[in-house]
């Protein structure tokens, strides 16, 4: 896990290059405090940047940007391929030859053999920018669930990369403010792909891989994901022992490291299984970190001792108060690359677990959106309802209904993304454009300027699964805790999200997948024997803080005299008053006081 920067360019000063690269590098330090290198080639007009975090092969031979043998291909890359060993078992026998332990290598040796055919073969969370010598093309590639961040620009014939957007301001590189961005935080409580806060800086699709031709300076984006054709599972036994047996191998194959590795154990399922699991490999080596509240609403200490009275490991449990939220606050601002009304719990679990001296975690992201774990997916057929009636209905409701029914405006959109806000959107339309002083038709044209994002349209469980999987997901916890267990060192791993585990689960026939009586019943049925039934027969609580009162005693978040415009302090006003909840006023102190 690192930090990734650099530029191709024949229009950009030669000595330029390598000066701005070694500021994105800077930028990212936190993400890679173990090792910085460069590597400058002044023919090509390319500098390739590395901030390193040391998890697999420690020595010096992970050193990057790394080139091969032959020097045929130069690489930068960010994250883990956990089938590392496989490939480079596959490699050997057609006689590649290595010089290190590391899967960085692998990486290069699988594309010097396979082209970019092997990108589809990687399983693991990544992103890499790769320099063909002999083609002079530099390709930037993301793995298929997007756990990884990978920013690109575009601008006067140059290609700039980065892991972070704070790495483009800090080398003056596309760094035209988007304002637009606070329309989008507004509406969906984090900034969606492709968009950042600068207008001519862009997330590369996950599954995909830009292609850059350094003579003709032009690219193309295109997916590297083969289309399986597979025979649907509707046996439910069958069901579980895919689940069982892939969830298995994932976990084991993701605790590969040289480093110190634990797991985020929160007491709900999620976390609950995946440290069960990891404690069968692991035993008196995993470490597990927890958070607990002086609220007792929020503390989840008896569920999280269930599961560390049955494993070997140690466990590290820390207390986290309204007066830690109020020191720490300034830095987990700081801290956030882009704007959004998450991070903070992820922000306080990093930091203890590198306190704790820890380089890698896992993390259970990823079983909600396969297995139906939010209300949205019982809410959704309500949404197939309300489409069947005349769009004109819901235009008034952004004005005259109820806070709480104030998104259902959206539904006088016809466009997936408005069924989405419909959902989990933050605030209206009508709202959005008074806070911001604009019209609703700027809005529009900013929330549904695309003319689809692939999302089907049945108002089922399967849509609800993109939208939680492609939308929420991806946009907000994925990157959240990308951006902020790094800020610590610390590489967070998602087991739910290995390619294999989520192609099984999608073999998987929607009637057993999701179970309306009960969320995720498939994945707890898969591992009844191992689950506590303490753990999988209570309440979803999530891995939540007690922000609402935290937030609330925040002196500044709290204080109507630091926003402007009469409906901002409204809604302050109703936040200090609890009828509004906290992520509404979070994204409008952000808007107001670090646009």
């Amino acid at each position: 896990m690192c930090r990734i920067a650099g530029i191709v360019s024949g229009r950009v000063p030669s000595g330029e290059i390598r000066i701005k690269v070694k500021s994105m590098c800077g930028a990212q330090q936190h993400g890679g405090p173990d090792d910085e290198g460069v590597f400058y080639d002044e023919t090509a007009g390319l500098a390739f940047g590395h901030r390193r975090l040391s998890i697999i092969d420690l020595s010096r031979n992970g050193h990057q940007p790394m080139v091969d043998a032959g020097q045929k291909a130069w690489i930068s890359f960010n994250g883990e391929i956990y089938n590392y060993p496989e490939l480079k078992a596959e490699l050997i026998k057609l006689g590649a030859q290595f010089k290190s332990g590391t899967d960085t290598e692998v990486i290069l040796q699988a594309y010097l053999y396979w082209g970019t055919a092997a990108f589809s073969k990687f399983r693991g969370m990544f992103a890499f920018a790769l320099y063909d010598v002999a083609k002079a093309v530099t390709y930037l590639v993301r793995d298929t669930a997007g756990i990884k961040p990978l920013y690109y620009s575009t601008t006067n014939q140059t290609l700039s990369f980065a892991s972070e957007v704070r790495a483009f301001k800090a080398a003056g590189l596309g760094d035209e403010n988007d304002q637009d961005w606070q329309i989008r935080l507004l509406a969906f409580g984090h900034i969606p792909e492709p968009y950042t806060t600068l207008k001519n800086v862009f997330s590369l699709p996950k599954g995909h891989f830009l292609l850059w031709e350094h003579a003709s300076a032009r690219y193309t984006i295109s997916s590297y994901q083969t289309a399986d054709t597979v025979t649907q599972i509707t046996d439910i036994t069958e069901a579980r022992q895919l689940i069982a047996g892939t969830l298995k191998a994932g976990v084991k194959r993701q605790l590969i490291a040289d480093a110190p590795i634990g797991v985020f154990l929160s007491g709900g399922i999620d976390s609950s299984l995946i440290t069960l699991l990891a404690n069968q490999y692991k035993k008196e080596q995993l470490k597990t970190i927890s958070i607990f509240f002086d609220e007792k609403s929020y503390d989840e200490r008896g569920y999280q001792q269930i599961i560390n009275n049955k494993i070997s490991g140690q466990n590290f449990s820390h207390l986290v108060t309204q007066s830690d939220f109020e020191v720490f606050f300034p830095q987990i601002i700081a801290a956030m690359d882009l704007p959004t009304t998450d991070g903070i719990n992820s922000w306080f679990i990093s930091k203890y677990a590198h306190d704790d001296g820890l380089k890698a975690v896992l993390s259970g992201i990823g079983a909600d959106e396969l297995f139906g774990g939010y209300p949205s997916f019982n809410r959704i057929k309500y949404l197939g309802y309300l489409r069947k009636l005349p769009s004109k209905v819901f235009s008034a409701f952004s004005s005259f209904a109820p806070d709480h029914y104030k998104k259902l405006s959206f539904l006088s959109v016809d466009h997936p993304v408005a069924d989405y806000l419909a959902l989990r959107g933050l605030f209206s339309r009508g709202d959005i454009a008074a806070i911001l002083d604009t019209d609703t038709r700027h809005i529009n044209d900013v929330l549904f300027a695309s003319p689809g994002t692939g999302a089907p349209r049945s108002y089922n469980e399967e849509q609800a699964s993109w939208f939680e999987t492609n939308l929420y997901m991806q946009n907000q916890l994925l990157r959240d805790t990308d951006v902020m267990s790094m800020n610590h060192g610390l590489e967070a791993r998602v087991p739910f999200l290995d390619e294999d585990f989520t192609n099984a689960a999608h073999r998987i026939a929607p009637a057993i997948r999701f179970n309306a009586g009960q969320p995720k019943k498939l994945l707890i049925d898969s591992f009844s024997s191992l689950i506590p039934p303490e753990i999988w027969n209570r309440p979803k609580m999530g891995f939540t803080f007690p922000l609402q009162k935290w937030m609330r005693e925040h002196e500044q978040i709290s204080n109507v005299n630091m926003y402007k415009g009469k409906k901002a302090q409204n809604i302050i006003q109703q936040f200090k008053t609890n009828t509004l909840h906290w992520s509404k006023a979070f994204a409008l102190y952000q808007v107001q006081n670090h646009g």
